[in-house]
């Protein structure tokens, strides 16, 4: 579900039309719907109503400050992995009790900013890691609160690159070395083990996988509290909901309530999501402009202002971001294209024919299904600025992130004297 939609042969985002904003703010453009990102924290806080969960929005998808300050204003907490996301987190006004620290290579200096804030809880990793936080915690005469990150070795039949609950994956620890932990508990005084964290993937399309690795965990909570006296307070599922890019049917979070709140009746821990690209994704889209129409004897290039440095997830992922003109011509002729930007790259193609209308120079497209993982993974490659952001709501539209200019690409750089 989003709020880009044609009114008569014009993409508008929400009540505002987004050739407008192109044309006042330039290109490319990222472009979020305040209302798509709010109605899909809405959507998972109704789904699960029944458990009263605590709904950590996963930050690392979209980490602009006026998306932040949209779901955290809808009663969200934040998922964070670095301490960068922290101070985000806190610019916005989090409650630290909201707050959950996920991650395999937290610093020193994250876990002390960390402990000082006073988050929920760290999603903890290895035992390496848990060593490190109790070494910190002591010394700072505090408590950790932590929830191991168990790795149930299930596949969630997603891409190689976004699956982590297998065995071979970097993410969280089995379930033979936890159980160890959990039996030397004694030497934590200053942890609090207070959770258990499972994630297995990302743009998860059925609900087996989750089934399949939440009775892997569920089985390995009742272990432990009966042979280790623990009292798990909270029981943290992650996120992996997907969002629909081209023609995926992904469980709504209403099918995802449906099928996994029989596992947990009677349990008394409470339930914490960690959605992010089921939030973030459908909310945003990546305007750009035909600078050039390239036709060869075997491929018509669309080259755009728009590029693998704004948007890296097709050359990454290989991933499948749909095309659409600002503005409808049902009379136009329709053609095979390949979208592409200026970078110098082969792999800098962000759609590969794709039958569009025809197109020209000056003309105004979108890729659609991008408000995850879009900005937030920009880069200055080929020394490119990195776009503008823009917030709509309802019938206005701000600026939200300043399109970068070239001295502040080079701003941290000096020239040797030697």
């Amino acid at each position: 579900m989003h709020d880009f939609k044609y009114i008569g042969h014009e993409l508008y985002c929400e009540k505002v039309r987004v050739r407008d904003i192109v044309e006042k703010v330039g290109s490319p453009a990222y472009i979020y719907s305040y209302k798509t990102f709010t109605d899909h924290i809405a959507k998972i806080q109704k789904a699960f109503q029944s458990v009263n969960p605590l709904i950590c929005y996963s930050m690392k998808a979209n980490s602009s400050l006026a998306i932040l300050d949209a779901v955290v204003k809808k009663g969200a907490g934040l998922d964070i992995v670095s301490g960068g996301e922290l101070y985000r987190a806190q610019r916005v006004g989090c409650h630290p009790q909201k707050i959950v620290f996920a991650g395999v290579g937290k610093s020193a200096e994250e876990i002390e900013a960390a402990l000082r804030y006073g988050i929920l809880f760290f999603n903890v990793e290895s035992e390496p890691e848990l060593k490190l936080i109790h070494q910190i915690a002591e010394s700072m005469k505090k408590r950790a609160r932590v929830s191991l990150r168990i790795n149930p070795d299930v596949d969630a039949h997603t891409h190689d690159h976004i699956t982590t609950g297998k065995a071979e994956s970097k993410f969280g620890i089995d379930l033979a070395t936890a159980k160890g932990i959990f039996s030397r508990q004694k030497q934590y005084s200053a942890i609090d083990f207070c959770a258990i964290h499972v994630h297995i993937g990302s743009q998860i399309v059925s609900g087996d996988p989750f089934v399949k690795a939440f009775k892997k965990v569920l089985k390995f909570i009742d272990d432990i509290e009966k042979t280790y006296r623990l009292k798990i307070e909270y029981l943290n599922l992650g996120g992996g909901l997907a969002a629909v890019y081209k023609n995926e049917k992904p469980q709504t979070a209403e099918d995802y309530a449906r099928k996994i709140l029989p596992l947990f009746k009677g349990r008394k821990f409470r339930l914490v999501f960690e959605p992010g690209r089921f939030v973030s994704a459908n909310g945003g889209i990546l305007a750009g402009k035909v600078l050039y129409v390239k036709q060869t004897n075997v491929k018509n290039f669309a080259i755009t202002d728009t590029a693998m440095n704004d948007l890296i997830r097709p050359t990454l992922y290989e991933a499948h971001h749909e095309v659409l003109p600002l503005t409808e011509n049902p009379k136009a002729r329709k053609w095979i294209y390949d979208v592409v930007g200026p970078v110098c790259e082969s792999g800098d193609v962000l759609a590969r024919d794709r039958h569009l209308q025809e197109l020209n120079a000056g003309d105004y497209v979108a890729f659609m299904t991008a408000g995850a993982y879009g900005f937030v993974m920009a880069s200055n490659y080929n020394s490119r600025l990195k776009p503008c952001e823009v917030l709509v709501k309802g019938s206005r539209f701000e600026v939200v992130r300043k399109r970068e200019t070239y001295p502040q690409i080079i701003a941290g750089e000096t020239i040797p004297n030697f």
